[in-house]
C-alpha cells in the first residue's frame, strides 16, 4: 500500500487549532445564559438549538415565537418574581408599586427590541466567554497530556497519527456538527394545536404561538393591549414628523431675520439671528425621562435637526432605578445619534445601577469632578436623595444635600468651569452665589424656569421632556407638555449665547420657538450704585412654563419628594 501523504507539521497544528476553535464555539454558543429583565421581571435567558424562542410564564403557559437567530439556534426565557425592590410594599402604596409594573410591561411592549438588543449583547458576551474558557481548558490539557507524554511518545504518536491528519480533523468536525443537530432535531416541526395568535398580526410579536392560561387572556385582553400600542406608535412616530415640520417653519423664519438683520445691519439681533460657527457648540438639554420611551424617536429628531454636539440629561431617566428598568436607559442612549456625546447628572429618581448602564452606553455620568465636553467644562453630580415609588426619599448617600451643594461651590471656584449640571436646583445655590458658574442647567420640578440670573450666575430649569404629569403614568402618548432646550455656548468667546425651546403638547403638536439671547449677568444690589435688577422678560408668543405637578415646589424652595 502507497504510503499517505503527510502534512507539513504547521498544517497539522492549524487544523488542530481549528477543530478545538470550532468545538469551543460551538460549546459556548449553545450554551450561553444571562440574566436580565422583561417588563418587571427577572428573566433566565439561554441559548438553545430547537429554533424557537419559548417565553415559560410557569403555571400561566408558554409563548413560543419562530427564533430569529441563525443555524437553528433559539432562546428558552424562564420568567422570574419581579424583583424584591419592586414588591416589598406596603398596604398604602401597592397600587402605585402594581401601576408601575403596569408600565413596565406596555414599555417592553412598546419597544421590544430595545429588550431583543440588550438580551442578544449579553448573550453573545456570555457565549464568547464560554468559548474562551473552552479553549483555554483544552490548551491546558492538551499541554499537561503532551508533558505526561514524553517526547519519544509524541513522536511515536505523531508517526501514527500525521498521515490521518485530515480523517481526524473530518471526524471531529463532524462529531461537532451531528452532536449539535441531535438537540435541534426537532427544528421546523410543526407544534400541533398551536396557532399563532391573531391578537399579534402587525405587531413585533407577530407569529406568537401560546399556550396554556395565558392564551385566553391574551385572546380576551389581548386586543386592548394592541390598540394601546398602536396608539402609542402612531403618536410619536405623528409627534417625530411634526417636529421635523416644526424646524422647517423655525428655519425659514430664522433665515429671514438673518437676511433682515444683515440688511439693516443690526449688531443687536446678532446674537440671535447668527448661524452655528466654528467655535459654536449646541447642546440639547433633556430631563424627567421617568421612562417614557416613546419620546426616544422625537429626542432623536431634535438631535438630527439641531445638529447638536452635546445632550445634557438633568436626571430622573427611570422611575424607580432598578435593573428591569435598563430597557429606559437603552431607548433613550439609543435616541442620541452616534458622535453626539450624552452627560448625564442622574436624580433621585435613578440610582447607582442606573448610573452604570449609563456609563455602559459610553455615557459621562458626571461624579463631581470637571469634565470637558466638545470644548465646554462641565461640573455636576448625581442626586443625593432617592424617591422610590410608595416609598419616599431617603439619603442615599453620606452627604447631605447641603454639603454637597457647598463642594460643588468649591470645586467650581477651583476650576475654570462653564456649566454646573444637576438635577435639583437648589443644589447649586452656593455655586452661582459665589460667581464661579456662569450657567447652571437642572430639572426636578417638572416646570421651566429661566434662563435667569440667580447669585452671580443664570440659571435654566427644565421642564419634563416626558411631558410628566402629577398622578399621571409616563407611559403611551403625553399627558403634559415634554419640553427640550437648546443651549448654544460660545467655545472662543467663552460665553453662553441663546437659548431656544422646543415643545410637544399632548395633541402631538410640536413648536420651534426662537432663539432668546442669554441676559446680561450683573453683580447683585449693593455692589452696583444702580439698584436695578435686571428682568429678563418672556418673547411674545413663548410658552412662560409647563404647569407644576401637585406638590413641586417653586425654583429655590425646598427639594422635592
Amino acid at each position: 500500500m502507497r504510503d499517505r501523504p503527510i502534512p507539513p507539521r504547521w498544517l497539522r497544528w492549524a487544523l488542530a487549532a481549528l477543530a478545538a476553535v470550532v468545538l469551543c464555539v460551538g460549546l459556548g454558543v449553545t450554551t450561553a445564559t444571562a440574566t436580565l429583565s422583561l417588563g418587571p421581571h427577572e428573566a433566565d435567558y439561554a441559548v438553545d438549538t430547537d429554533g424557537l424562542v419559548v417565553v415559560d410564564l410557569g403555571p400561566l403557559g408558554t409563548l413560543e415565537i419562530d427564533s430569529p437567530l441563525p443555524l437553528g439556534l433559539g432562546v428558552d426565557i424562564t420568567v422570574k418574581e419581579i424583583p424584591a425592590d419592586l414588591s416589598a410594599v406596603g398596604a398604602s402604596s401597592t397600587l402605585d408599586r402594581l401601576v408601575g409594573d403596569l408600565d413596565s410591561y406596555l414599555q417592553f411592549y412598546d419597544s421590544p427590541q430595545v429588550t431583543v438588543d440588550a438580551v442578544t449583547a449579553a448573550l453573545l458576551t456570555d457565549a464568547a466567554r464560554r468559548a474562551l474558557l473552552a479553549l483555554a481548558a483544552v490548551g491546558l490539557v492538551g499541554w499537561g497530556v503532551r508533558a505526561l507524554l514524553g517526547g519519544s511518545r509524541r513522536r511515536e504518536l505523531a508517526r501514527v497519527l500525521a498521515p490521518r491528519t485530515w480523517q481526524i480533523t473530518a471526524g471531529v468536525l463532524v462529531v461537532t456538527f451531528i452532536g449539535m443537530s441531535l438537540v435541534s432535531a426537532d427544528v421546523g416541526v410543526p407544534r400541533s394545536g398551536r396557532p399563532a395568535s391573531v391578537v399579534f398580526e402587525g405587531t413585533a410579536l407577530e407569529g406568537a404561538r401560546i399556550t396554556g392560561r395565558l392564551a385566553g387572556v391574551i385572546d380576551t385582553y389581548g386586543g386592548q393591549l394592541v390598540e394601546l400600542y398602536d396608539e402609542n406608535e402612531a403618536f410619536y412616530e405623528a409627534a417625530r414628523d411634526d417636529l421635523g415640520s416644526a424646524w422647517n417653519a423655525w428655519e425659514i423664519r430664522h433665515a429671514v431675520r438673518t437676511s433682515l438683520a444683515e440688511q439693516l445691519d443690526d449688531g443687536a439681533d446678532e446674537a440671535v439671528a447668527g448661524d452655528d460657527g466654528e467655535d459654536v457648540v449646541s447642546m440639547l438639554v433633556v430631563s424627567d425621562l421617568h421612562c417614557n420611551t416613546g419620546m426616544s424617536t422625537v429626542i432623536e429628531e431634535a438631535v438630527q435637526r439641531s445638529g447638536a454636539e452635546v445632550v445634557l440629561n438633568a436626571g430622573d431617566t427611570t422611575m424607580n432605578g432598578t435593573a428591569v428598568e435598563k430597557v429606559c436607559v437603552d431607548a433613550f442612549a439609543s435616541a442620541v445619534p452616534d458622535g453626539v456625546e450624552m452627560v448625564v447628572a442622574d436624580g433621585n429618581h435613578d440610582s447607582v445601577l442606573t448610573s452604570e448602564q449609563e456609563a455602559a452606553h459610553g455615557q459621562v455620568v458626571l461624579d463631581g469632578s470637571v469634565v470637558e465636553i466638545a470644548g465646554v467644562r462641565v461640573l455636576g453630580d448625581r442626586d443625593v436623595l432617592e424617591t422610590r415609588v410608595g416609598e419616599g426619599t431617603r439619603a442615599a448617600r453620606e452627604q447631605l444635600p447641603d454639603e454637597q451643594a457647598a463642594e460643588l461651590a468649591v470645586t467650581a471656584c477651583e476650576d475654570d468651569v462653564d456649566l454646573l449640571l444637576v438635577h435639583t436646583p437648589v443644589i447649586g445655590l452656593p455655586a452661582l452665589e459665589s460667581g464661579c458658574v456662569p450657567l447652571q442647567v437642572s430639572g426636578h420640578t417638572h416646570r421651566r424656569s429661566g434662563p435667569e440670573q440667580v447669585g452671580r450666575g443664570l440659571r435654566h430649569v427644565s421642564a419634563s421632556t416626558a411631558g410628566a404629569a402629577s398622578g399621571q403614568p409616563t407611559v403611551g402618548p403625553l399627558r403634559g407638555t415634554a419640553e427640550m432646550t437648546l443651549l448654544r455656548f460660545d467655545r472662543e468667546a467663552r460665553q453662553w449665547l441663546d437659548s431656544q425651546v422646543i415643545a410637544v403638547t399632548p395633541t402631538g403638536q410640536a413648536t420651534v420657538y426662537d432663539r432668546v439671547p442669554m441676559p446680561a449677568v450683573v453683580p447683585p444690589v449693593g455692589e452696583l450704585d444702580d439698584t436695578t435688577t435686571p428682568v429678563s422678560p418672556t418673547p411674545e408668543g413663548e410658552p412662560s412654563g409647563t404647569s407644576s405637578p401637585s406638590g413641586s415646589p417653586a425654583v429655590g424652595g425646598p427639594l422635592a419628594p
